[in-house]
């Protein structure tokens, strides 16, 4: 019996030996996962969809270019593409906010501030690309269990489903992966606090 990451790499195999329709079983199968996950980030059905469209498409031709290279690992991985066209997404808005200039219209609802001076974002985003480096340093089983339940929200049977171990096993790794992380922390005296 195959499992999902076993299915997975098979599907994807199939659909880059020119069976189009495996990429279709691929989508199907992980669909409601991927479009949940946006929808949940950006809070708008129709913009989740947009960029629900862009990220199939971005894998697409990421495995037409023959650059998947995730061994298996097709949903953390399509999830990871949801992740960062969100934050992409986020980003554009931020930077060109649409304005609806209605007769209630005031200026001054548009223009807010978020409570947040610009150091106080510079430290934040500090702290987490430091966070990020020394996740690097993790061991593999560790970090991976790290990143699909933080980074890709995967509940700890998912996590063991697709890594292929038990519950426990995953918790367990859980537990070494943020003892181990704070040990780095400690080592290389990452204040998270401002």
């Amino acid at each position: 019996m195959l499992n999902k990451m076993d299915d997975d790499r098979l599907l994807v195999s199939q659909y880059l030996a020119g069976n189009e329709a495996a990429f279709e079983i691929l989508l199907r199968k992980h669909k409601d996962r991927v479009y949940g996950y946006i929808k949940m980030m950006v809070k708008d059905g129709q913009l989740a969809e947009d960029i629900f469209q862009d990220v199939f498409v971005k894998a697409v031709l990421t495995m037409k270019r023959g650059q998947y290279n995730e061994e298996g690992k097709f949903l953390p991985w399509v999830l990871r593409i949801a992740h960062n066209l969100v934050i992409d997404t986020f980003r554009k808005n931020k930077r060109f906010p649409t304005v609806d200039g209605g007769e209630d219209f005031d200026i001054f609802n548009v223009i807010k501030d978020d409570g947040k001076a610009i150091d106080e974002v510079m430290i934040e985003d500090q702290i987490h690309t430091d966070i990020n480096k020394l996740i690097e340093f993790l061991p593999d089983e560790q970090k991976e269990v790290l990143k699909l339940r933080h980074f890709s929200e995967m509940s700890f049977k998912e996590i063991a489903e697709e890594t292929n171990v038990s519950i426990n096993t995953a918790l367990g790794r859980m537990r070494y992966a943020l003892i181990n992380l704070r040990k780095l922390i400690e080592e290389h005296n990452i204040a998270l606090a401002q």
